[in-house]
């Protein structure tokens, strides 16, 4: 196990770094002046430039890029062009509030869509297998500003139920914070369901028809003892790592979702940066995010190598 980690490592590290020389160097080549994006269209050009010279943004592109990934390396994330402060909190911030929606909508959509997908398995072809396939489908092709505005217009403006904004201020209770992440976490749920289902489905199938189902069935083993011992622990497989590739979506691309409930996640963090030219607050988000997508598929991959006894042999373990 201590080798196999180990090469994973290796390959986060390559990973990231790699993100790190997109995201610099793709940063760099966007149209616009940081400068003059925080001055305004009135400053003058001068202005401009000494601004710029301030904030280092006329060195030559591989010192900057040293500069900054020196940084990251110590943990120093930089310093934000926009607001003369350090990156870090603002990132830490944001972050958080993106855990706290990702982990709710996980914590809805995971278990109605594994016990949607085995289900719809279950009874392949009836009445129960279509429901459930057409309603994920169409969930799924709904836009998440369509769905929020419908879910505001009901449950916040008509009802009354829930509170349309998601931010539910400083010092807040667990519970008024539960309440205020319910809206935004629907959308979220509506998109990832017949995904998630549809994998869920199509693994249990493949359990379902395999030899060792079979052969606990001839064996005279109760229905529902094979589908817990059998069915189930291979066909949440390919699901698993459905959900650890969603991973990344729920964490920084939610920009409309935090838009429509005035939510300051690190999606809507990275776009304003990227529309202010506040080149070190967007690229350490960025990285941020690839930091979380790769612990998020390293978790799912040791999983599945616990789960499934030949990954563990092809691993070496």
């Amino acid at each position: 196990m201590g080798v196999y980690l180990l090469r994973r490592l290796g390959l986060m590290i390559l990973t990231l770094w790699i993100l790190s020389l997109i995201v610099f160097f793709a940063g760099q080549v966007l149209p616009g002046d940081p400068g003059r994006a925080i001055l305004g269209n009135l400053a003058s050009q001068n202005s401009v430039q000494v601004l710029d010279h301030q904030l280092g943004v006329d060195k030559p592109l591989l010192v900057k890029y040293g500069s900054w990934i020196g940084g990251l390396l110590h943990g120093n994330l930089g310093t934000s062009y926009e607001f003369r402060a350090a990156v870090g909190p603002f990132v830490r911030a944001a972050l958080i509030n993106s855990l706290k929606l990702a982990v709710l909508a996980f914590v809805i959509v995971v278990p109605l869509s594994i016990l949607g997908g085995v289900v719809s398995a279950l009874f392949a072809g009836r009445w129960v297998d279509r429901v459930i396939s057409i309603a994920g489908l169409s969930l799924a092709t709904v836009p998440e500003f369509v769905s929020g505005i419908v879910l505001i217009v009901i449950f916040g403006v008509e009802l009354k139920w829930l509170p349309v904004s998601a931010a539910a201020g400083a010092g807040a209770s667990d519970l008024s914070q539960f309440k205020h992440l319910i809206l935004p976490a629907i959308p979220l749920v509506f998109v990832l369901f017949g995904y998630i289902a549809r994998m869920a489905r199509a693994g249990t199938i493949e359990a379902l028809n395999s030899d060792y189902t079979r052969t606990a069935v001839l064996k005279g083993m109760p229905r529902g003892l094979v589908i817990r011992r059998h069915v189930l622990r291979n066909s949440l497989l390919p699901t698993i790592t459905v959900i650890a590739t969603q991973t990344g979506y729920l964490i920084g691309g939610l920009v409309v979702v935090e838009t429509l409930f005035n939510y300051q996640g690190i999606g809507g963090l990275i776009y304003k940066a990227a529309q202010g030219k506040d080149f070190p607050m967007l690229e350490s988000g960025v990285v941020v995010i690839g930091i979380v997508y790769v612990l998020a598929t390293l978790a799912a991959d040791l999983l599945l190598i616990w789960l499934n006894p030949r990954l563990r042999s092809e691993a070496g373990l």
